[in-house]
């Protein structure tokens, strides 16, 4: 199989292609448009990969876009705008990158008629949950920008495949961590501003649950939906590793040996989600299940960004 993966040189779409490259013997055309999100760094090791070709571009370009398509089977559509502070500040980017750039790949893979086209989305699309799991049926309450505009773009993936017969499947992610994720990311952040003894801030009181999957299980979630999802279908992917944002900067200060009196609390969010959560059972028909706890996972990528800094 020959996958377009858009956005793989971001976070999760970086680690996507290496798990491809590594762990399948799938061809992988990945392409980006080297953001602030994305560096070329994140593809070390498999940037010149015998089964890889890197494309500079942006998935707004239509016509780059259609050629990409038309030499491919199948398209995972990891592009897009995704810090939910940024999207408050401004939201025009969130809007024409996830859904006017989802909607020209929809148009592409709709003309070239591709097998499957894979459509990366958030939890964060169904809002906030105090008590329980969210299921893949319950309706969308997205509550910020960043959030609206990918559930817009869930929809209109959707929307071809009830109408163009597009063979789309979304998944829906709770939050990733690891390596090559940006460094404005709470975990990241942490890890290197607790490393370096400066200032850990900590939105409201930093009761906000969030669940929290080691990238490397996502990917192989995905590549289970790739192989084994059905059209049409949406799948929860997470991991039941639920912590508050406190006790995620806690167990950060204690990996780094940093000081409680580093954190900071500040002033909360606008429309601070409280608790997000996923019910995985779904994706677990299909025969995954998340190998990595929250502690081992939280060990490999505080080693990972204490390497990077001494490298630096």
């Amino acid at each position: 199989m020959r996958v377009l993966v858009t956005g793989g040189a971001g976070f999760i779409g970086s680690n996507f292609v290496h798990y491809l490259l590594h762990e399948t013997e799938h061809t992988v055309l990945t392409v980006d448009a080297l953001t602030y999100a994305g560096s070329k760094e994140n593809l070390d090791g498999v940037l010149d990969h015998q089964r890889h070709e890197f494309v500079e571009g942006d998935i707004r370009d239509r016509e780059l876009v259609e050629d990409l398509v038309s030499d491919v089977d199948a398209i995972v559509n990891f592009a897009a705008e995704s810090h939910v502070d940024r999207s408050i500040e401004g939201a025009k980017p969130f809007v024409t990158t996830n859904v006017q750039g989802t909607q020209v790949l929809l148009d592409a893979a709709t003309d070239a008629d591709i097998d499957q086209f894979l459509q990366i989305s958030t939890d964060e699309v169904y809002g906030q949950i105090l008590n329980g799991t969210f299921s893949e049926e319950d309706p969308l309450n997205p509550r910020n920008p960043y959030a609206a505009t990918k559930a817009g773009a869930d929809l209109l993936a959707k929307s071809y495949e009830t109408t163009h017969d597009l063979p789309v499947v979304i998944t829906r992610t709770c939050n990733n961590y690891g390596p090559r994720q940006h460094s404005e990311k709470l975990i990241p952040k942490f890890i290197t501003n607790a490393a370096a003894g400066k200032d850990l801030p900590v939105y409201g009181d930093g009761s906000n649950v969030r669940e929290w999957i080691y990238v490397e299980d996502n990917c192989r979630a995905l590549v289970t939906v790739l192989h084994e999802g059905r059209p049409g279908e949406v799948y929860n992917i997470g991991s039941g590793e639920e912590r508050t944002n406190l006790e995620v900067t806690e167990a950060i200060l204690d990996a780094v040996g940093g000081l409680e009196e580093q954190i900071e609390f500040v002033e909360d969010r606008a429309g601070h989600d409280q608790r997000y959560a996923l019910d995985t059972e779904k994706i677990e028909a299909l025969g995954w299940q998340p190998e990595w706890s929250f502690e081992d996972g939280l060990e490999r990528t505080v080693d990972y960004y204490l390497q990077d800094q001494a490298q630096q």
